[in-house]
């Protein structure tokens, strides 16, 4: 089995995107209740998304399960308020939530968190646990910077965030670290912005001892971890100057990287600096770049045939790659899958 850990629902109907439009309009007017409201998006409408689509895309690539999730560009926690964040939150996660439940072999969730800045993050647990007891969700997706580019909330170490971690290892669900949307000119968003958030999580992770008061807590850092395959040697050296215990001592434990990478050489790299223990197979289909890549005559995203194609990689490490680190890290798609074996 080929376990894709990054895939998010960018091609939801179109009603969705419509009501968070008149969300938002709405926060104009002061006199606005705001409400949830419904969406009216039938099942038929969810499986023409999906047809054409990544579910389109798993069978020509060959990949089996998608670890599901909303449009991360989409998340946006930078509008409105706490009751935005929370009524757009549960619109997203039930629409992932109603895909798994038409594809239960082809897609399992992750949720979207109702973050919103300056709001304690505690206050996601409510729908956290919603989406992980009620609709069997994995895992869940933590935004670092809800200001949308600004980096206005505190560290992913800092005792903020720790209420949120505490329930993470509770229901033994991991957060892949992701931004979102970036309101900073200078910023592009998948460009620069997300890569900029993986780099950023991951020097956060250095400089604090957030493992040491969770030490079964885990992420996966995606886009194959930012610019920190390139510069290991970089974060090596700040580690050692600033007298932190070896990157494989302090953060190997907890820390994962994903191959959302968009080309050969890309995925050879990591691969040669980062321990296969340490890497979860992604595509991000259908995902930030969907094109075809002139040199190859293969979509950028198809990343599975990076990873096929790299030199010296052992049979036994491709299968961490594409099933074995997903199942440990995510340890509720291997309990799901023992429970279908039962």
């Amino acid at each position: 089995m080929i376990i894709d850990c990054h895939g998010h629902y960018t091609t939801a109907p179109k009603q969705l995107e419509e009501w968070r439009k008149r969300q938002i309009a709405a926060l104009e007017d002061a006199k606005h209740a705001p409400s949830k409201g419904a969406l009216g998006i039938s099942d038929d409408e969810i499986r023409a998304s999906l047809e054409g689509a990544q579910l389109k895309q798993q069978r020509e690539r060959g990949t089996d399960v998608t670890i599901f999730s909303p449009r991360a560009m989409g998340m946006s926690h930078h509008i409105g308020n706490e009751t935005t964040s929370r009524h757009w939150s549960e619109h997203c996660n039930e629409m992932i939530h109603r895909v798994c439940t038409l594809y239960p072999e082809n897609f399992v969730g992750v949720c979207q968190l109702p973050q919103s800045p300056g709001v304690s993050p505690k206050n996601c647990i409510p729908e956290l646990e919603r989406c992980v007891k009620e609709f069997g969700f994995i895992g869940c997706n933590l935004n670092p910077d809800t200001s949308g580019g600004y980096w206005k909330d505190p560290p992913l170490t800092d005792k903020w965030w720790y209420p949120l971690y505490e329930k993470l290892v509770e229901l033994e669900v991991p957060a892949m670290v992701h931004v979102s949307a970036s309101c900073n000119p200078a910023f592009h968003g998948t460009g620069a912005h997300y890569i900029n958030g993986d780099t950023t999580a991951f020097m956060q992770f250095i400089t604090g001892d957030l493992f040491r008061d969770f030490p079964t807590l885990k992420f996966i850092i995606p886009h194959g971890g930012g610019a920190v395959p390139y510069h290991w040697g970089r974060y090596r050296g700040l580690a050692q100057d600033m007298k932190r215990p070896p990157l494989k001592e302090l953060l190997l434990n907890n820390v994962y990287f994903d191959t959302c990478v968009y080309h050969q050489p890309g995925i050879d790299l990591l691969l040669k600096v980062i321990p296969a223990d340490n890497i979860l197979f992604a595509s991000e289909m259908v995902g930030a770049v969907k094109g075809v890549d002139p040199e190859t005559g293969f979509n950028y995203d198809d990343t599975k045939r990076y990873v096929d194609g790299a030199k010296g990689l052992s049979k036994e490490d491709k299968e961490k790659i594409f099933q074995g680190n997903a199942r440990r890290v995510y340890k509720r798609l291997a309990k799901r899958a023992a429970s279908a074996v039962r």
